[in-house]
């Protein structure tokens, strides 16, 4: 779904289940929250929310993880 929505707009019915199946479908292909948040002009926030609502299992945190230190 290319198409922006404007921020802070309600998103609701047919639109709604449209967008949030788009956003599952991208994050599944591996897309990031953020990118998906800039690429609909969302918040991440609103992303996120529509994943768990759409029963998504998000995945971890990325980057370096911290262990004990070495001594």
């Amino acid at each position: 779904m290319a198409e922006t929505l404007r921020k802070g707009s309600r998103v609701t019915g047919t639109a709604r289940e449209r967008l949030a199946a788009d956003l599952k479908k991208k994050y599944g292909q591996g897309r990031s929250i953020r990118s998906l948040a800039e690429e609909t002009g969302r918040s991440y926030g609103f992303v996120h929310r529509m994943l768990t609502e759409s029963g998504v299992t998000l995945r971890g945190r990325g980057g370096a993880t911290r262990g004990k230190v070495k001594a």
